[in-house]
Parts: C-alpha cells; structure tokens; sequence
C-alpha cells in the first residue's frame, strides 16, 4: 500500500558533525562551521519548493560562547557575512528571515544586521527561515518567567498561551518535525518549549553533506510516521 506523503508545516534542524566533517577532510574546526553556515544559504529552497513553509535553525546557542575566544569570533564574523553578502538574494527568492534568541546582547554591528535583515524581508512569501542565534531553550523560558513577573501577571493568570506570548517569538508554529545530524541523539536543550509534540530523526550523515535527496528521505519517514499514526488512532 502506498505511504500518502504528508508535507510537514515546519522542520527545524540540529546542524550536528560539523567538526567531525572537518576532521575527515583534515580540515580546521572552522572550515566546518563555514561550510555548515554557507549550506544555511541554499538548503531553504530545497524545502520551500516541496511545499514546506517553515524551516527553523539553530546557527549559534548560549553554550557557543563557551569556545575559544578566536573561535566566537569567526563564527560571528561568518554569520554577519551570511547575512550581509546574500541579503538581496533572500529578497529575490521571496524568503522572510527571523531571528530568534538574545539578539540585542550580540556584539558590535550584528544586532542592526539582524534588525535590517528582518525588516528587509518581512513581505517574503515564500517560505519563512528562523534563525536561531544566542539561544537556549532554558533562557528561553527563564525569561518568558521574568516578563510575566515584570509585568504583574499572577498564578491564575497563567496558561499556556500567556507564557508562549512571552517567549523570544510567538508568532512561529511549533516545529512538526525536527532533524538532527552528525549521529548526535539529543536535543540540546533546542525549543525545549515547542518540540513537545515534534517528531524527531537523528541522522548519522553531518550537515555540510546534507542534500536535495535527504529532503525526500525526510519527508517520507515523517509521512510513513503520520500514516501509521492515523492507522493507529493516534
């Protein structure tokens, strides 16, 4: 019996094996991260073209900055040039770009950017990419508390609609599923919030070789999942 192909609304990725890519090529940690970060700029219309809407990524986390300090540096240095360099070529392609995390605690000119990017490609229709950067699933929430409390919101008060308009972004659907890469089996505290009901895979290939052909494979365990779901009465 044929699998009916059920199109996820939104995929968020884990970009995992990035440094052990490098390692197999005998290249630096570095050249890793900037292929990993160079795939963030072609791999959206891989997805918007088979119908997906949303695709969430996490690009640079809270525990990021626990790396050598020249490290923090490129990695900020290759996102601002992400952004920077391919700005009008998300506008051509109709992409709207959001940011999500402590963006106003980033250093120099990389908060603006990111205010620009975003303003610049609010009318995308396309397909929405979030990207995720200064981000934990534990600040998230952390601070979602602190608001509420900030703004006088008592314990009756409190439901889940009201602390999710207090996270980073209320305005993005919870992810229908979420890919890890690199053979890394866990979540690592991403939208510990929002996966609550996310079907998940973990691939063992690295996010510099994901490719065209992984989207199909994606796309089929997660309608070979829903199909068996909706036999199940789940």
């Amino acid at each position: 019996m044929a699998i009916k192909k059920i199109i996820p609304n939104h995929i968020t990725f884990l970009m995992g094996g990035n440094e052990s890519w490098a390692k197999e090529r005998n290249l630096s940690v570095l050249d890793g991260y900037k292929k990993a970060y160079e795939k963030i700029r072609i791999m959206p219309s891989w997805l918007f073209s088979r119908g997906i809407k949303n695709i969430s990524i996490l690009a640079f986390s809270i525990d990021d900055w626990k790396r050598p300090r020249e490290e923090v540096n490129t990695l900020l240095k290759f996102l601002s040039a992400l952004f920077c360099e391919n700005l009008e070529d998300f506008k051509r392609q109709e992409w709207r770009i959001v940011m999500t995390g402590k963006i106003d605690e980033l250093p120099g000119d990389l908060p603006e950017i990111c205010a620009e990017i975003q303003r610049e490609t609010k009318a995308g229709n396309k397909g929405t990419l979030n990207i995720y950067l200064n981000y934990s699933g534990r600040e998230e929430i952390i601070q979602a508390i602190k608001k509420m409390i900030s703004n006088n919101i008592i314990a009756e008060q409190v439901h889940e609609g009201i602390l999710r308009k207090y996270m980073f972004n209320d305005e993005i659907e919870d992810p229908d599923l979420i890919v890890g890469f690199g053979g890394i089996n866990k979540l690592s505290g991403f939208q510990m919030w929002q996966a609550e009901k996310s079907e998940i895979i973990f691939l063992k290939k690295d996010w510099p070789d994901f490719e065209p052909l992984d989207v199909e494979n994606i796309i089929e365990e997660f309608s070979r999942r829903k199909n068996e779901q909706d036999e199940g009465g789940e």
